[in-house]
This record gives structure tokens, C-alpha cells and sequence, in this order.
């Protein structure tokens, strides 16, 4: 009994300090062209040290490079890992990070829970996700669900198939069944399917919930301790409705790119607290037009939902959104390549 309790009090400890601190990691997943990848952020850090690849990398004026044969070898294999040792505020820790070449997509394509109308497919579901990847789509946005033992899932709605997520077990929930015959997907597959290619990023939508702050908290917490577990950074996006849950997000990881979808608060009042990102809906945008110029100049992220008819798509191309989620893909494709260039 003592033994357990021991147990116990050390997993809650290390739950609390997590939940404090957050997790290490770099301000920079992409390699784009320069030897130079980035620096440890979340934490104060001594003696670092590349333990793996170290033909590839180096560690150099406090930040994580590129040797001339690792800018040779990324380019030509697409990604490469390392793994860092290092001492973070007084403990010692060692980490794996997954680089990339910038390779994604240039254009305005989010494909909202993934391109699943053409297809006559399930939204949210594993071949949706597989449908964005093959049109090329720039990203592919998905919801996240937490349920009664702290799996998560992938669906839109609270409830799947008539049972709330959040009040059953991720095996009551598993029997059922999505529309075109798979099962609910859970996160970890969602992300894994989507790290098998380069081109397309992952919007993770972190859903509100209504049991309390400390919940929603620990669902922020969870997705962004899996994302770092699969070495998922540099595909991730967090979008949210929930404004405490990006904070969370950005709490846990300072360089996580986020997004704010309820059209609330200015980009001013984002930028004061770290949200890199706005993802509102069309009606916000057309209302309050000086939130685009305020966004570019404050170099913020401009995203836009969920944009399917012609005329709103051609106005948001016009004021170069460099993402535009919509659940019509294919039509949005048509539409830019006739289009103004939109940088990203």
C-alpha cells in the first residue's frame, strides 16, 4: 500500500511539473535553405550536447545546425532526426526531434475535416485525410475529443453515434461505426497517417469542453504531449475555439503555431498574448476588414471558415488569405490557380 502510494504521489508530481513547465523543444521543426534549424526554447538550458547524428547536426552558438552533409542528406531523404541531451532548469533530459524539408504546399487549400464531399466519404475520417494528401491540399483541419478515460479521438461533434465522447469509454465508443465503415479514429492514427507524407500540414482543432476548466486544460495537455511523443511538431497546427486551451497550447510549447477561431478579440489583443494566428469565421473578416492589414502587419497567420460558396472564396483570395478552409477542396483549386499569387 505504502509502495503505491509512493508510486502515486511521483506520477502526480511529474503530471504537476509537466503542467508547470511544460516540454522542451525547438522554435523550428523546417529546414528551409539555411544551415541553421533553431534554438531549445521552454526552459532554461545548460550543456547541450547532439547525441545522435552527429554527422548531420551540430550544436553551435545555442542553436541546433545543419552540417554541410546533413543540408545534403535532409533534401535528399526528406527528414531527419536527432536526438539532444541537455540539462533543463537543473535536470537531466535527452529528446528526439524529427526535422523536415520545406516541403508543403504553397497554396490556400484546408481542407475542412479533411476533403470528404466529392469523395462521398466520411468527414473526419482516415480516407478523408487521404483524399487532402492526394489533391495536395496545403492542410487538412480535424477535431479532437477527449473521452471518459482520456483517449483522443477524432470527430466533429460532442457525441458520436448518439453517446457523448466525453461520458463513455474509448471501447464503448470503438464498436461503432463512421458512416463509410471505419472506426473512430484516434488521434494517434490521425497523426500518424499524416506524417507518412511532406506536403500537407495537420490543423488540429482542440474541441471546448463543458466539464470545467481543469478538463479542458488537460486536454490541451495531452495533444501536445502526443504531438511531441510522435515528433509531430512540424506538420501540427492547434486551432480552437476555447481561447484558455491555445494558451495552454502555448504554455506547454511556445513555438506552437495557433490559431483562434471564435472572432473574438482583435489581432492586436492575440499578438499580446503570444497567438500567432486568427481563424475566424468569413462574417468576422467581411465586418471587420482592418483586422486583415492589422493581422499582415503584425505578421500574423491568416486563416478563414468554412468558405464553400464562389464569390466569398474570390474575396478572400483577393485579399491573399494564405489559408482558406473550405469543405469544397477542388472548387477552391480551380479558383486559385486562376487567382492573384498568395504567399504563406
Amino acid at each position: 500500500m505504502k509502495i503505491r502510494l509512493v508510486l502515486l504521489a511521483a506520477i502526480l508530481c511529474s503530471m504537476f511539473a509537466t503542467a508547470q513547465t511544460g516540454l522542451s523543444g525547438l522554435s523550428n521543426y523546417i529546414y528551409n535553405g539555411k544551415a541553421v534549424i533553431g534554438e531549445l526554447v521552454n526552459g532554461s538550458y545548460e550543456k547541450v550536447q547532439v547525441h545522435t547524428a552527429r554527422d548531420l547536426f551540430s550544436w553551435k552558438n545555442n542553436l541546433l545546425q545543419l552540417t554541410t552533409k546533413g543540408q545534403q542528406e535532409i533534401q535528399r531523404r526528406k527528414e531527419l532526426s536527432v536526438t539532444l541531451k541537455f540539462v533543463r532548469n537543473g535536470k537531466n533530459e535527452q529528446k528526439q526531434f524529427r526535422i523536415l524539408n520545406d516541403a508543403f504546399h504553397r497554396n490556400p487549400v484546408i481542407a475542412h475535416r479533411g476533403a470528404w464531399k466529392r469523395l462521398a466519404t466520411a468527414e473526419n475520417s482516415l480516407a478523408s485525410l487521404a483524399e487532402a494528401i492526394r489533391l495536395n491540399c496545403a492542410g487538412t483541419e480535424f477535431d479532437v475529443h477527449f473521452t471518459k478515460d482520456d483517449s483522443l479521438v477524432i470527430n466533429h461533434d460532442a457525441d458520436f453515434k448518439g453517446k457523448a465522447i466525453e461520458e463513455h469509454t474509448f471501447a464503448a465508443l470503438a464498436n461503432e461505426r463512421l458512416a463509410n465503415g471505419e472506426s473512430l479514429p484516434t488521434l494517434r492514427a490521425y497523426l500518424e497517417a499524416g506524417m507518412q507524407q511532406y506536403g500537407t500540414r495537420l490543423i488540429v482543432e482542440i474541441k471546448p469542453t463543458d466539464k470545467g476548466p481543469e478538463r479542458a486544460a488537460l486536454r490541451a495537455r495531452k495533444t501536445v504531449e502526443l504531438i511531441h511523443n510522435l515528433g509531430a511538431q512540424a506538420w501540427v497546427n492547434y486551432i480552437s475555439f476555447d481561447y484558455e486551451i491555445l494558451l495552454e497550447v502555448k504554455k506547454m510549447d511556445p513555438a506552437a503555431k495557433v490559431q483562434y477561431l471564435s472572432g473574438t478579440k482583435s489581432p492586436d489583443e492575440l499578438i499580446r498574448d503570444g497567438i500567432t494566428g486568427l481563424d475566424y469565421h468569413y462574417s468576422v473578416f467581411e465586418n471587420h476588414e482592418d483586422w486583415i492589414a492589422m493581422a499582415k502587419k503584425n505578421q500574423q497567420v491568416l486563416n478563414v471558415w468554412t468558405v464553400n460558396d464562389e464569390k466569398k472564396i474570390r474575396y478572400f483570395l483577393l485579399h491573399q488569405f494564405p489559408m482558406i478552409t473550405t469543405n469544397e477542396p477542388e472548387l477552391l483549386f480551380e479558383l486559385f490557380k486562376a487567382s492573384p499569387s498568395v504567399s504563406q
